[in-house]
């Protein structure tokens, strides 16, 4: 029998990812692949002995919709697929990582500073060196966060200087700002192929998550951004991913990719089938013969 087994946080249930969870499970099973769901506040994956044990049955692959690097990497060692891979959800979960591992491929990038590692209370001014580079305004972000969490706006010294302080001793970066804020492109990618793309505005933030109040309007994408998205999720070795795209009139800058992105708006916006497509592609990677 076909089956499979869904990995989600077990600490977030909140209805993107239940959404998420729900239209792929349902995807899944029309094609006969039985679904088990799993939660990570459950125990399963740990060492013991200097092995890698598990509490889990056995499954064909893991579709893991969450970031939890220890347990994906865990899970892995024990001997199961999972999707996305281990080293590509690291990848994506760690925006500087990101950044790096894009960077001298061809891809092009709003300019980033990465934060110095910094674990005292010494007095700081980095941020003078921020401001030398980039001017105003100038996004701080946190490494580690979705749906807009952990991104700001510096629009003078007072702002970037107290952000500074709030965030030196955790891991973050400053960027360029790109455009005009609260637009960009969000295209998803399915087995290496861009599916189709919306555009998110937020007139009343400068970051165009949906989350955060950004509204998704269906697009068609230029050959430029299909080929960008696609080169992305290519070099981070992506299965699935949303790929955020800046524009500044001129040029398209990869703003983020996200391992598990939420698709309810793409779906609604551009009557893209987005869980039915990944659920076609998982079957045909490794079900082939059936």
């Amino acid at each position: 029998m076909k089956k499979c087994a869904i990995i989600a946080n077990g600490y977030y249930h909140g209805e993107p990812l239940t959404n998420q969870i729900n239209c792929i499970t349902a995807e899944l099973e029309k094609l006969n692949i039985s679904v088990d769901r799993i939660y990570t506040d459950k125990l399963i994956a740990f060492i013991s002995n200097g092995d890698v044990l598990t509490s889990i049955g056995e499954y064909d692959f893991i579709l893991f919709l969450d970031k939890d690097l220890y347990i994906s990497h865990l899970l892995e060692k024990a001997g199961y697929t999972l999707v996305n891979s281990a080293r590509s959800i690291e990848l994506c979960d760690d925006k500087m990582k990101t950044y790096i591992a894009l960077s001298s491929k061809g891809i092009l990038m709003p300019d980033t500073i990465s934060s110095p590692l910094n674990y005292t209370d010494a007095e700081d001014e980095f941020y003078v060196e921020v401001e030398r580079i980039f001017g105003y305004p100038v996004v701080v972000k946190e490494v580690y966060g979705s749906m807009g969490k952990g991104v700001y706006l510096a629009r003078n010294r007072e702002e970037l200087k107290s952000l500074r302080t709030k965030l030196k001793n955790l891991p973050h970066l400053y960027q360029k700002f790109i455009g005009n804020g609260g637009r960009d492109v969000r295209v998803i990618v399915i087995n290496g192929k861009a599916v189709g793309g919306m555009e998110r505005v937020n007139p009343n933030d400068f970051r165009s998550n949906v989350q955060l109040g950004g509204k998704g309007k269906n697009i068609v994408l230029s050959k430029e951004v299909e080929n960008l998205a696609e080169e992305c999720a290519k070099i981070l070795g992506l299965d699935y991913c949303g790929v955020d795209v800046l524009s500044d009139g001129f040029k398209n800058y990869v703003c983020e990719v996200n391992s598990n992105a939420f698709f309810k708006e793409f779906q609604s916006v551009t009557d893209i089938h987005v869980a039915k497509l990944f659920a076609k592609h998982l079957k045909e990677r490794f079900y082939k013969d059936n």
